[in-house]
């Protein structure tokens, strides 16, 4: 798929939602103050009772019971936030891990530099793909209909020039791609970006990576290369 303007072809490369904040340490503080609360309870009510009259080896049993389990959840929680700390840890390392190489993720703007801006398609069947490519304020530059095999990361490169040859100047494009299949039904495409990983903000969980002036999430990255 070639034109004057854009082409097509296989790429060289092939191939984490901001968690909630955390409740742990208002959790752990109300079992831990209800544990509190049940053992001074037990020890008073043991030193209260009625010799003539103890408390009944099964209640007592249970109340035994309940004081290891709640003792036990507090052990848990503790527990959670070391492994939820070393979850987050461990995402940060993979996260600076990305920084420098080129990655490709889901979108439809690129960034058009030096004349040249790529997107990558996913087209499920054999098609007829429209592809039209807009500035940042919405105005349609380039226009342009292609005969495409079915695959996955094709690479799409525009040379920045508009239908009537206009160079356009470096800057963010979105590019919007339709199809139809042989017999004239609408096939869904699916467009990704890439760009270099630039920087990487670890005061977000998870980290959040800068790729084109965007960020994204780990998971959101569908390959990588050097």
């Amino acid at each position: 798929m070639t034109a004057a303007a854009a082409s097509v072809a296989k790429p060289v490369v092939s191939g984490t939602t901001p968690l909630p904040a955390s409740s742990s340490s208002s959790a752990g503080a109300t079992v831990a103050g209800n544990f509190q609360s049940f053992l001074t309870l037990l020890t008073t009510q043991l030193q209260n009772q009625n010799p003539l009259d103890p408390l009944d080896t099964n209640q007592f049993t249970q109340q035994l019971v309940q004081f290891a389990s709640v003792e036990q959840q507090l052990k848990t929680n503790d527990q959670l936030t070391t492994l939820v700390s070393l979850q987050q840890t461990a995402q940060s390392t993979q996260a600076l891990t990305f920084v420098g190489k080129t990655a490709v993720v889901d979108g439809s703007t690129a960034a058009l530099t030096n004349g040249s801006a790529s997107w990558e398609l996913g087209v499920p069947t054999n098609a007829n793909v429209t592809i039209s490519i807009a500035n940042s304020t919405g105005q349609t530059v380039f226009t342009g209909n292609y005969a495409v095999n079915a695959g996955n990361n094709q690479s799409f490169t525009w040379n920045g020039k508009g239908n009537d040859g206009t160079q356009w100047p470096d800057g963010k494009y979105r590019l919007t791609a339709t199809a139809t299949d042989t017999a004239g039904n609408s096939v869904a495409v699916s467009t990704q970006i890439q760009g270099a990983v630039d920087s990487v903000d670890l005061t977000k969980s998870p980290p959040l990576l800068s790729i084109n002036g965007q960020n994204y999430t780990v998971n959101q990255i569908k390959s990588i290369a050097n």
